[in-house]
């Protein structure tokens, strides 16, 4: 799953939501989004969804129907593990054969780790499978605190890597 949004604040008294989503446009998406509750995935619904702007949206979801439901919700971020609806973009769920570089503190200057062979989706810690360039392969956590940027167009990922890792 990957992270395409964060729940700002509440929104009204009937459970709404202010969501950034500067990734996505929110409305196109079809299925469950997830907001995690001590560790475990929950799977919601949007059941409405309002563009505030470019990046932020007033959303309803199933089963939050009151502000101190969704005052519940502030802070915690929105997962995804699907499709969009008539989208020609869509949020990379196949990173095979994307170049991964670490920034090592520096995005100016990242160096190439390798490219994405294969992954594993392991419940809270999905991993890459990368071929570093002296053809080893190695395993890198894919977590949200490590991406400086991902870039569909040229695709690449721009980790920032703890040292000793690869």
């Amino acid at each position: 799953m990957l992270r395409i949004g964060k729940i700002l604040k509440s929104h009204g008294t009937d459970g709404g939501l202010l969501v950034s989503a500067p990734e996505v446009e929110l409305e196109q998406i079809t299925g469950p989004v997830y907001v995690e509750f001590d560790a475990l995935p929950a799977p919601f619904f949007i059941d409405d969804c309002v563009a505030r702007g470019s990046s932020r949206y007033v959303v309803h979801i199933t089963g939050v129907n009151a502000l101190k439901d969704a005052e519940e919700m502030v802070g915690r971020d929105i997962l995804f593990d699907g499709s969009f609806e008539d989208s020609d973009e869509s949020l990379p769920e196949d990173f095979i054969g994307w170049t991964v570089k670490d920034a090592g503190g520096s995005a100016s200057s990242p160096r190439i780790v390798g490219v994405v062979e294969d992954y594993e989706p392991i419940p809270g810690n999905f991993c890459l499978y990368v071929r570093t360039p002296a053809g080893e392969q190695v395993m890198i956590p894919f977590h949200e605190d490590f991406v400086v940027s991902v870039d569909p167009s040229s695709r690449e990922l721009i980790l920032d890597l703890p040292s000793g890792l690869y």
